[in-house]
């Protein structure tokens, strides 16, 4: 069948406000607007690296939707599958986030309840959707969001895999959206559904309650579920301003596991992302060649690394730079400092 979209993403699409620089939300009477959202992150990062990609999402008809929708576009995402709510109560969800330097930490205050994507509905939709892709993601931010957000991505799961996509999820557990006891009885349903899954150890053990080392952790899912492929970041937080980033992939299908040496010393610039960013590298890799997870592992670190680098929600590198940067990581000896 031949399908329009590489990847489609379900998500919120949210408008990010953020103090300068260093500056503290507290204090400064400046906000920088952005647009964010981790589904939206991720397709973007796919995007960029060169496969087809849209957003299935709800906005608001205003003046703050049309700008959302016009970032979606500066991105390469198709917004084909964006819909509108033209109610008086139509918002967009809005967050804000303050830098950190050591020892103050990075920090978000949210104001999303009663966005305009807690109205969103299978029946927004033609049926002609689930048969658009050869991929759909979706994340665990978007299932805690409400019981209409779950029952919708729950719906589009289950059509998008009857349809013959692969479906990747990512947990992407937050604390002040759900319990670790309501996530992991709502995700457990999904799961049998799921080909590809991202998930960190720490959130394996807090949200799943798992034992064992990392690589047992990421195994036991695979045997519980006909997962084919789990995925899992591995980071070090030296202090807001100093991370290292790696991680593993399992290939249930070979029984084999895939890591390389982590990025030391990352200089974080904006954090925000750095994980969607991955799952994009990762996915993006996938849907170019299913079978070669070393590559995909790689493009996946580097692309995170490198949007740890970059300001605001959204990555902005395209495959060139990226396999640049795997080179970079991968060389032993002087390198060049500037690229020119």
């Amino acid at each position: 069948m031949n399908r329009s979209f590489d990847l489609l993403s379900l998500g919120e699409v949210l408008l990010r406000l953020s103090p300068p620089s260093n500056e503290r939300l507290v204090r400064g009477e400046t906000l920088q607007k952005q647009v964010g959202g981790a589904e939206l992150n991720v397709v973007s990062g796919v995007s960029l690296l060169g496969l087809r990609t849209g957003i299935i999402s709800k906005l608001p008809a205003n003046d703050i939707g049309t700008y959302a929708k016009n970032r979606i576009r500066f991105c390469g995402v198709s917004d084909d599958y964006l819909v509108y709510d033209n109610s008086p109560e139509a918002r967009l969800g809005i967050y804000y986030y303050e830098n950190g330097a050591y020892p103050r930490k990075p920090g978000v205050v949210y104001d999303r309840r009663h966005s305009t994507i807690n109205t969103i509905s299978v029946d927004d939709f033609d049926e002609s959707l689930f048969t658009s892709t050869r991929c759909f993601h979706t994340s665990g931010i978007t299932l805690a969001l409400s019981e209409q957000c779950r029952n919708t991505a729950v719906e589009m799961i289950r059509h998008f895999k009857d349809a013959g996509a692969l479906i990747s999820f990512d947990v992407n557990f937050r604390g002040n959206l759900w319990t670790g006891d309501e996530a992991r009885e709502c995700i457990e349903q999904i799961l049998p559904y799921v080909d590809i899954f991202f998930c960190s150890e720490e959130t394996a053990r807090l949200t799943f309650l798992k034992t064992g080392d990392a690589k047992e952790i990421m195994k036991s899912f695979t045997k519980d579920y006909p997962i084919s492929i789990v995925a899992s970041t591995q980071r070090i937080v030296h202090s807001p301003k100093v991370h290292t980033f790696g991680s593993i992939i399992y290939d249930a299908r070979s029984d084999k596991y895939y890591e390389e040496e982590p990025y030391h010393n990352i200089e974080v610039v904006d954090r925000i992302g750095s994980g969607d960013a991955y799952v994009s590298g990762v996915l993006y890799g996938l849907l170019s060649d299913y079978e070669n997870c070393q590559r995909a592992l790689e493009i996946g670190n580097a692309t995170s690394a490198v949007k740890n680098t970059i300001p605001g929600d959204l990555p902005s590198s395209d495959l060139k730079e990226i396999e640049n940067v795997i080179r970079g990581h991968k060389a032993v000896g002087p390198q060049l400092e500037m690229n020119r």
